[in-house]
């Protein structure tokens, strides 16, 4: 039994009451008896899962049950919208370990799109990375980004940080083009993020440009709105 379960107490895997409902009652009243406190964060749901036995899904489950109830709030993620940052950078910024789950890698020629959108040839290779972006356990973004294969010196170069990986070949991004939009989550999308269906999201269009104004990157980036808020510093203009 772990410290987690000793504390809390096992689930009876011989109730009829569903394993979510159960861990939902636990956390409940370890919640209404103070054994966590209003301060207390709850360990990473991966912990969760094998404290007692269960699941992932079984413990989003449980929690998103409280957090519908208002006992439980989910940590939120503040982005700055104005500073040229990868996912990477933000999160390590805020004591969170990122890390990726990759979808895709490949290589190809822009799309008519793309073409248009990163201001280049028909014909021009490019490499494509698409991936889920975590940070600790929890899916934070699907990102969807094209590079122009002039900038990287092969797929393999992304190991894990896509703007290391430029940085490192002299072509990070120096400033960016971006637009963000509210969406409503695909099946499949809610699916990779751990989500519901038409789960309200965020999509981040971002194009990148190197220091001699050529483009390098389009990224298209969907947060998950319940944890993502985008904030940008205004100031009035001289």
């Amino acid at each position: 039994m772990t410290a987690f379960e000793q504390i809390l107490g096992a689930l009876d895997e011989t109730s009829s009451l569903p394993l979510y409902k159960q861990l939902q009652r636990t956390l409940r009243q370890a919640i209404e008896t103070r054994v966590l406190g209003p301060d207390d964060a709850l360990p990473p749901e991966r912990d969760l899962a094998t404290d007692f036995n269960v699941s992932r899904i079984t413990v989003r489950k449980a929690i998103d049950g409280l957090v519908s109830e208002g006992l439980l709030v989910r940590a939120r993620v503040e982005k700055n919208f104005s500073k040229l940052t990868s996912f990477s950078e933000d999160m390590r910024a805020r004591g969170r370990n990122p890390h990726s789950v990759w979808l895709r890698k490949s290589a190809g020629t822009v799309t008519p799109e793309e073409a248009l959108t990163l201001r280049a040839s028909p014909g021009t290779p490019v490499y494509r990375f698409h991936r889920i972006r975590f940070a600790d356990d929890m899916p934070m973004s699907l990102e969807y980004a094209t590079i122009l294969a002039s900038c990287l010196p092969s797929l393999d170069a992304v190991e894990s940080s896509l703007y290391t990986a430029l940085e490192h070949a002299g072509n990070r991004p120096v400033r960016a083009l971006q637009r963000l939009r509210a969406v409503l989550f695909t099946a499949e999308q809610a699916k990779l993020l751990q989500a519901h269906e038409k789960d309200p999201g965020l999509l981040v269009e971002r194009l990148g440009f190197l220091s001699d104004g050529r483009t390098a990157e389009f990224t298209q980036s969907y947060y998950r709105g319940d944890i993502y808020d985008f904030v940008a510093e205004l100031s009035i203009a001289t």
